[in-house]
C-alpha cells in the first residue's frame, strides 16, 4: 500500500455515499445555499464529529445546507473522482487536501479558489501555525487551510528500552546506532518496518536529507538551480547505509507491509518505528488483545553531525481543506467554523488530530502528542513528505528509488541520480 493510499484508507468508510448530487454550491430561492463537502473520515470520532459540527452550523444558519459525502477507498480512487468532478465542472465546494503536488495541479488548472484575501481580512489565517498553513501556499498565495498537522518521528516502547538499558531516547545519530546495538544484544528487534509498502522506508532517506541539507538544499534542487543528486542527498543515502549495516529491522522487513509493522509495535515485538502522528493509534488497533498494546513514547528524528539542517527542522504533514472555484462564501465560513478553537480543542482531547490552530493546543492531553505538536510549532523548516509534496508520479518514483537502498541494488549516488531523473522528467515549473 502506498502512503497516499494509506492516509485515506485508514479513515475511509466501507460503504460510499452516492456521488450523484455532489456538485458545487448552489443557491436556491430565498437565499438558500447548499455547501457540498467531500471528506474521507469514515470512522469515529471524526465521522460523527464532522456531522455534529455540520448540524450545529446549519442550526445557526438556517439558510445553509451542508451536504456531506464520504469518499472511501484508496487515494487514487479519491483523486480520480475529484479530478473527474473538476473536469465536469461539478466539483465539491470543500474537499480533503494534503497540499503539495495535487493541490498545485488544481491551481495551475484554475480549478480552486485563492483564499488569501479572505484569510487576511477575516483573521482566520492568523489562527493557524505558520508551518501547517504553509503547506497550502503556492506561489505566495493561500489555496487551503489545515485541520490537522503533525510530524514524523520515532515512536518507541519504553519497557523494551528499559530492558536494553537505554536510559534516554536517542538525541543524536550516534545515540540511535548505539541504542540499536543495545537492543540487539538483548534479542529485541530494534525497529519495525513495512518496507514492502515503500513509503515507510522513504521517511528515513527524506529525514536524513532534511538533516544533511536543510531547506536550502531542497529549494535549490526543486527550483532546478541544483539537483536531487547533490551532495546532501547522496549523503542521506550514505547515512541510511550506516543504519542498514546494523540490520535493525525484523526479518523479512523488505517485503513486509505497514500492517505488519503495526502488529509488531502493537504487540510489543519491536522497540521503535519511524512514523507520523497516526502511528500509536494504528499500532494499538493491531494489538492481539484490545488494550494490551504498549504505551509508546515519542522522540524527534536525531540530529546528524555536520549537516546544514537544524535539529528543529521537521518532516511532517497532516490534513486540510481546499475549495473549488464555484464554492460560495458560506463554504469558507463553514470551514472557518469547523476549524475554530472550540472544535479543534474537542477533537484534540479525543486524540483525533494534532491541532494546527494555536489556541487549541491545550486540548491535547496525551503528553506524547503534546511533544509532536511542540515539534511542529517550533519547526524552523517544515517539509511535507516528498510523496505528497510532489505529484504522484514523482512521489512514487522517490519511494521506489529509496527501496533500492534497502535492497542494496543501488549505491546512494545512483539512487539520488535516478530520483533526480524522475524529477527532471516530470516536474513542471
Amino acid at each position: 500500500m502506498k502512503r497516499r493510499d494509506f492516509l485515506i484508507s485508514a479513515a475511509a468508510l466501507a460503504a460510499p455515499l452516492a456521488l450523484a448530487a455532489c456538485g458545487g454550491s448552489n443557491s436556491g430561492g430565498n437565499g438558500k445555499v447548499t455547501v457540498n463537502w467531500w471528506h474521507i473520515n469514515g470512522t469515529d470520532p471524526l465521522k460523527s464529529t464532522w456531522q455534529n459540527i455540520a448540524n450545529q452550523y446549519m442550526k445557526a444558519h438556517p439558510n445553509v445546507t451542508i451536504k456531506i459525502t464520504i469518499i472511501p477507498g484508496a487515494a487514487l480512487v479519491f483523486q480520480q473522482k475529484l479530478q473527474t468532478a473538476m473536469e465536469a465542472g461539478t466539483p465539491p465546494d470543500m474537499f480533503q487536501s494534503w497540499g503539495g503536488g495535487n493541490l498545485e495541479d488544481y491551481v495551475k488548472a484554475d480549478q480552486i479558489q485563492d483564499i488569501t484575501t479572505y484569510l487576511q481580512q477575516s483573521g482566520w489565517g492568523d489562527t493557524f501555525g505558520k508551518g501547517p498553513l504553509s503547506l497550502y501556499v503556492i506561489n505566495g498565495r493561500n489555496y487551503g487551510v489545515p485541520w490537522d498537522a503533525g510530524a514524523v518521528g520515532f515512536w518507541y516502547d519504553p519497557d523494551l528500552f528499559s530492558q536494553a538499558g537505554i536510559q534516554q531516547p536517542p538525541a543524536t545519530w550516534a545515540d540511535l546506532l548505539s541504542s540499536i546495538d543495545k537492543l540487539k544484544a538483548k534479542n529485541i528487534t530494534p525497529i519495525a518496518l513495512g518496507e514492502g509498502d515503500k513509503w515507510p522506508g522513504a521517511f528515513y532517506w527524506e529525514y536524513l536529507a532534511v538533516r544533511r541539507g536543510g531547506q536550502s538544499a531542497f529549494q535549490n534542487a526543486y527550483s532546478r538551480k541544483g539537483s536531487f543528486a547533490d551532495k546532501p542527498f547522496v549523503e542521506a543515502g550514505q547515512y541510511l547505509q550506516q543504519l542498514l549495516a546494523l540490520k535493525p529491522f525484523q526479518n523479512g522487513s523488505l517485503g513486509a507491509t505497514y500492517a505488519s509493522e503495526q502488529q509488531l509495535m502493537g504487540n510489543g515485538k519491536a522497540a521503535m518505528e519511524l512514523m507520523g502522528q497516526w502511528g500509536p493509534t494504528n499500532d494499538a488497533a493491531s494489538a492481539a488483545t484490545p488494550g494490551s498494546n504498549p504505551k509508546l513514547g515519542f522522540f524527534p528524528f536525531p540530529s546528524v553531525p555536520g549537516g546544514l539542517g537544524a535539529a528543529t527542522d521537521v518532516l511532517g504533514g497532516g490534513n486540510g481543506f481546499a475549495f473549488s472555484k464555484k464554492a460560495s462564501p458560506e463554504a469558507l465560513d463553514f470551514a472557518r467554523f469547523v476549524t475554530n478553537a472550540t472544535n479543534q480543542r474537542g477533537l484534540a482531547k479525543q486524540n483525533a488530530l494534532v491541532p494546527p490552530v494555536t489556541t487549541a493546543v491545550d486540548g491535547l492531553v496525551d503528553p506524547e502528542m503534546q511533544k509532536v505538536q511542540k515539534l511542529v510549532a517550533n519547526a524552523t523548516y517544515y517539509q511535507l513528505y516528498y510523496d505528497q509534496f510532489f505529484s504522484a508520479t514523482v512521489g512514487n518514483g522517490l519511494n521506489d528509488q529509496v527501496q533500492t537502498l534497502f535492497a542494496g541494488t543501488k549505491t546512494p549516488a545512483q539512487m539520488a541520480q535516478a530520483f533526480d531523473a524522475v524529477v527532471a522528467a516530470n516536474l513542471k515549473q
